[in-house]
């Protein structure tokens, strides 16, 4: 007997298969998939797809490559501002282009990248910032997409795809455009809190792009690879200087704030909602209210993730966000501290106690953004002699 021939593509050496991958957002982000989120309009269809292909699994077996990398980017995206985003960096970035398949589906997967550009991800993290002039926002999302329109752009260039080359460069052009413009606009509105959460964005963004960069081995001497790379680091002469500013800014104040998180991966409990994805460190004071003021934690989850603030702490002793978070969490819930470590081990409360993280945590929040305030009208860049 024949044996049956299998409909859609060849899934072998591509990566995480799609119905895995759904598994994985659903662990991270299973508010997805249970009513919270409006997934209405073209630019949440990302969302949307998600949520149809989980009702519809079968139909994952009749995908081609450029539908793969479709999931692919819909579950990056909608992951990206969680605890524990999907694995799927080194597929979209770089595998998938360079599948075997890939001359009968580039051209698709080339819009599908271009058309991600302006997809609302804004329900779907809180490591945002606004320029107030033009309502545009910049998150952590603009470095994922730099950095999958890097790839393409390296793969159409490749395959001689020149004129959806310059497509692709154009686009990345006009992000870069619109970070300086964010940038820009935050100082000329002596906006400090607001530049020193959009700094880490930016640097993020530019430092994602610049690895592709060098993934895809572009050459150096190349005008564009010129044009566009190590923007947070060095001057260039295509954009203003305030770039390179942003990039030290971050280095001297938010690094050690924006990392992974590891600690915050613990307590499931804050998988539960949107509301509670992780900000911009160091300002999480309002996230700590809103975990403290939650009806959908219970007294002894938000004890958990009173522990997991004190381990955050304790693994980066000059990241000053978690004990923002603590403090405001343990202030709006009733019984404050009293309250919160009857669950929580001895021994820890015994140590936080004593602890420098339990003594920063007296410092209010007017107290604690006037001292940065403070702090970046002080610093001088040395590339590039600016100051806020």
């Amino acid at each position: 007997m024949a044996k049956k021939k299998k409909s859609g593509m060849a899934l072998q050496g591509v990566g995480i298969a799609p119905n895995i991958l759904l598994q994985h957002v659903e662990n991270t982000a299973p508010f997805l998939f249970k009513g919270e989120l409006d997934t209405t309009g073209d630019k949440r269809q990302f969302l949307e797809k998600l949520r149809f292909y989980k009702k519809n699994l079968k139909q994952l077996n009749n995908i081609n490559l450029a539908e793969y990398f479709h999931i692919c980017l819909c579950a990056h995206w909608s992951t990206a501002g969680t605890f524990v985003p999907t694995d799927v960096d080194n597929q979209i970035r770089e595998t998938l282009w360079k599948h075997g398949h890939i001359m009968k589906h580039i051209e698709k997967m080339a819009q599908i990248t271009i058309d991600s550009w302006t997809w609302d991800y804004s329900q779907v993290t809180s490591r945002k910032s606004y320029n107030s002039q033009k309502d545009t926002v910049m998150s952590t999302h603009e470095g994922t997409w730099l950095s999958v329109a890097i790839g393409a752009y390296c793969a159409l260039v490749k395959y001689k795809k020149t004129e959806l080359a310059q497509d692709m460069a154009d686009v990345i052009l006009a992000e870069i455009k619109k970070e300086e413009e964010i940038m820009i606009q935050l100082r000329e509105d002596r906006d400090h809190i607001n530049f020193l959460r959009a700094a880490p964005l930016m640097a993020h963004n530019f430092g994602d792009l610049d690895r592709v960069m060098i993934q895809w081995q572009m050459d150096e001497n190349d005008a564009f690879f010129k044009r566009i790379f190590k923007l947070g680091h060095q001057l260039n002469e295509s954009y203003n200087p305030i770039l390179v500013y942003s990039g030290k800014v971050n280095k001297e104040f938010s690094s050690k704030e924006n990392h992974r998180h590891m600690s915050m991966r613990q307590p499931k409990c804050l998988r539960k909602s949107s509301q509670f994805l992780i900000p911009v460190g160091p300002f999480m004071d309002n996230w700590g209210a809103t975990l403290g003021q939650s009806d959908l934690l219970s007294i002894e989850e938000k004890a958990e993730i009173v522990g997991a603030f004190f381990e955050g702490y304790k693994r980066q002793e000059q990241a000053f966000g978690y004990i923002r978070g603590f403090r405001n969490l343990v202030e709006n819930v009733d019984g404050g501290m009293n309250a919160l470590e009857q669950f929580l081990p001895f021994d820890v409360v015994a140590q936080m106690k004593k602890s420098e993280f339990m003594a920063l945590s007296k410092i209010s929040t007017e107290e604690f953004e006037d001292d940065y305030k403070k702090k970046l009208e002080k610093f001088v860049c040395p590339v590039t002699n600016i100051s806020f």
